[in-house]
């Protein structure tokens, strides 16, 4: 697993307690990291302001940034580490997402981590439109992240594809785990692996009146089983931290997190974008959806960001 050394740390403009840089710094005094806390800020006003002239337009951006980064800086205080570098930056950009990918990219940085909001009613964890971007496009991991501590000895869940044997799969769970145990060793957690598999199909029971669905469930269940154990005996996994369950990953995964009170869900994301991700829609962004602690996001090898200059 490539090591995170050089972490970059969305802050949210609309809070002063900063969880994101709380787990930054976190995982940086166990790195030995540096940390670049990035805020991206923008008034369409300033753009519509006609009667200005550009000259004017741009003195009044740079007073905002000005402003911005004096806030940023008070907020630092509040977080400084006399053992950790931490470096800011604010920037003028209509689109968030875009200007966290660029920066990410041409920082060479190993880690993108970013605060989630919850819902004060439903208690759940709200993914903004720059998180999906994020995951969807960056070509560094992406830690979300949720405002709770990552206990000692506590649990990180890998949520891995065992349904197919396409290369590029099994690789993504290799990599996956390796992670999941790196961070395990540097905060003393246990590592789970949970694989979901598919149910029987209903039209095939009542248009084929000899279809033995237990049997057939029971073949799946079975040929799941194998692979994850296989999986789990060469990278050093217990068998009795691995959970196959019948059913949807969107499903089986948050319910599962619930069960072990996962500080932490690992998982891969193909980075789908445009027409194809609309029509068959993320694994990863359903189960996001559902979840209720901090998640990692993680590309495949060799994945190249449609952000990224040819």
């Amino acid at each position: 697993m490539k090591e995170y050394k050089n972490l970059l740390v969305v802050i949210d403009p609309t809070s002063d307690p900063q969880p994101a840089l709380a787990r930054a710094i976190e995982l940086a005094t166990h790195n030995q990291a540096s940390i670049t806390v990035f805020l991206s800020i923008y008034d369409f006003s300033y753009e519509m302001t006609s009667i200005l002239s550009g000259q004017e337009r741009e003195s009044m951006r740079k007073g905002v940034i000005a402003q911005r980064q004096a806030w940023l800086d008070e907020v630092l205080e509040q977080y400084a580490c006399p053992e950790i570098s931490i470096k800011s930056e604010v920037i003028w950009h209509n689109r968030p997402f875009e200007s966290i990918i660029q920066h990410a990219i041409s920082g060479n940085f190993d880690l993108i981590i970013k605060g989630t909001h919850e819902h004060d009613k439903l208690k759940s964890v709200i993914f903004t439109p720059t998180d999906w971007h994020l995951m969807r496009k960056s070509p560094a991991p992406v830690l979300l992240v949720k405002e709770h501590d990552w206990p000692v000895a506590g649990k990180i869940l890998c949520a891995i594809n065992v349904g197919s044997e396409d290369k590029d799969h099994l690789t993504l769970n290799h990599k996956i785990i390796e992670c999941a145990k790196a961070l395990a060793k540097q905060f003393d957690a246990q590592v789970h692996l949970v694989n979901g598999y598919p149910g029987t199909p209903i039209n095939l029971a009542i248009e084929l009146p000899d279809f033995d669905a237990h049997a057939y469930s029971q073949t799946i269940r079975l040929q799941h089983e194998q692979r994850v154990f296989d999986l789990a005996l060469t990278l050093g996994i217990s068998q009795d931290c691995c959970h196959i369950k019948e059913g949807l990953p969107e499903d089986v995964i948050p319910d599962l997190a619930m069960q072990l009170d996962a500080e932490l869900v690992i998982l891969g994301t193909v980075g789908r974008t445009g027409f194809s991700a609309a029509l068959i829609g993320n694994t990863a962004e359903h189960v996001i959806d559902s979840i209720n602690c901090d998640l990692l996001a993680i590309k495949p090898d060799g994945y190249k960001s449609p952000l990224e200059q040819s």
